[in-house]
């Protein structure tokens, strides 16, 4: 038998590599919270229904999954529809849940009308015209949460509940040092290669980038008495960490918009879909079920 000394020093060694792997994975952890990442951008599931539909002199791609209730999805400004590639999974079996590519993203095609809100709103119900649609629940991201807002505003009969995630009501709403952060920085390369990959016009990432930044230069540019008018159920929602809009304009919006509700998601930034998305969707779900 081993003296003492000696067992004691071989179970040591044997305990030292699993203690150096929890040492160094609590190093990277806190040197790199979860909201400080930008995951990969979900594979999409393959869709039941596809295609283009000709909207306000584009052509906007769609796709669905499911059956029950509408839900459309609206991802955020540079982004596609693959950005809910977690998500849909978790709606299809409750809802009939479509996505779509806005004007001159992802798959989508884009001429010279100057983007808008207001024109990005109306190809969203043009595309719910062209699928028969009355009414239709949705869920925004970014770009996609104030084009949702605009239909509460503007459409109020076409929607049902809006998640609204991530949104600002005024330029004002915005971080000045956004375009600084890295996890910004490093969505916006990714957000090129994905452009070069899916649009039908590969070439001309700039082109789009002009157009759709004059547009971020100087809207949304809401009122008070602009959001009073909404009617429609909504829930404003955030990370805690948002690099791009201010916690205390997406407070703001959940007090003016009449009813809303707040929800502000823990340890997450404006990418929470990737970073958490169990706990994005169970936020989503909880909501769509009233």
């Amino acid at each position: 038998m081993l003296p003492a000394g000696i067992r004691a020093m071989t179970r040591l060694r044997r305990l030292l590599p699993a203690f150096l792997v929890v040492l160094c994975f609590g190093m990277t952890a806190a040197a790199e919270e979860v909201w400080q990442t930008l995951p990969p951008t979900p594979t999409r599931p393959v869709a039941e229904v596809e295609g283009k539909a000709p909207v306000n002199g584009v052509e906007i791609y769609y796709a669905e999954y499911g059956a029950g209730q509408p839900v459309i999805l609206l991802h955020g400004g540079l982004g596609n529809s693959d950005y809910w590639g977690d998500l849909i999974p978790a709606l299809a079996p409750h809802y009939r849940v479509m996505v779509m590519d806005s004007r001159g993203h992802g798959r989508s095609t884009r001429d010279a009308q100057p983007y808008g809100y207001d024109l990005m709103a109306s190809d969203v119900v043009g595309l719910m015209d062209y699928l028969k649609l009355d009414k239709a629940d949705i869920v925004g991201w970014s770009d996609g949460a104030i084009i949702g807002l605009d239909i509460a505003m503007n459409h109020p009969d076409r929607i049902g509940r809006l998640f609204s995630f991530a949104a600002n009501s005024t330029v004002d709403g915005l971080k000045p040092d956004v375009l600084k952060n890295p996890t910004f920085a490093a969505y916006s390369e990714r957000a090129g290669a994905e452009y070069r990959k899916n649009s039908p016009t590969p070439d001309e990432y700039e082109a789009f980038l002009n157009q759709i930044g004059a547009m971020w230069a100087s809207q949304p540019n809401w009122t008070e008495p602009d959001l009073a008018r909404i009617r429609t159920p909504v829930l404003i929602v955030d990370g805690e960490h948002d690099e791009a809009i201010r916690r205390e304009h997406t407070e703001m919006l959940a007090k003016e918009v009449p009813g809303a509700q707040l929800q502000i998601l823990p340890g997450v930034s404006h990418f929470a879909m990737l970073q958490n998305p169990g706990e994005f969707n169970a936020a989503v779900l909880k909501f769509l079920a009233g």
